[in-house]
């Protein structure tokens, strides 16, 4: 994980990667952390949201993991009455205009974060890519993502995280 959040801050560093060859992506990190009313140890979750360019075509994947705080896990009842993240492919016509979403994915975690404390595999079930799109080098694409949870039994109803989105690709 600590190579994947040094190439983040690396990637975060340049804001805008042109990408060429067959294969290229841009990634950034964000995290949170998630304080429960009672026993269930502290968490902190962490996605990556990458722009993925393959075979001409774009691509936007979210990848989730989390970690416990404290390793004294006293209590390992259910976390989150639900754990969704929607993941957005978005392109701009210039570098500065405002994002347009091109396409969307919704994917429940709920059961894989309620059954597992920490999670740092990097598979396809704690992942959310949207399908690709034909890539059109005069469109500035991005990744982006916002994760939406309920604590279970804490009353405060669903939470928003707007996460960063990947460095733009251009090109």
């Amino acid at each position: 994980m600590r190579k994947t959040l040094i190439a983040a801050v690396c990637l975060a560093a340049a804001g805008t990667l042109a990408l060429a060859g067959p294969a290229s992506a841009v990634t950034n990190t964000s995290d949170f952390t998630v304080t429960f009313p009672d026993k269930r140890p502290e968490t902190t979750y962490y996605v990556a949201n990458e722009a993925k360019l393959v075979n001409g075509r774009i691509s936007a994947t979210s990848h989730v993991s989390w970690q416990i705080l404290d390793d004294q896990v006293v209590d390992l009842s259910k976390r989150f009455t639900s754990f969704v993240i929607i993941t957005r492919l978005e392109g701009r016509p210039g570098k500065d205009s405002p994002d347009a979403i091109d396409a969307t994915k919704t994917c429940d975690l709920t059961k894989l974060v309620n059954d597992h404390y920490t999670w740092f595999l990097d598979e396809p079930v704690s992942t959310c890519t949207v399908p690709s799109e034909l890539y059109d080098g005069d469109v500035w694409w991005s990744s982006d993502s916002t994760v939406v949870y309920d604590v279970a039994g804490d009353g405060k109803g669903p939470v928003t995280k707007e996460l960063k989105g990947s460095p733009l690709v251009h090109g």
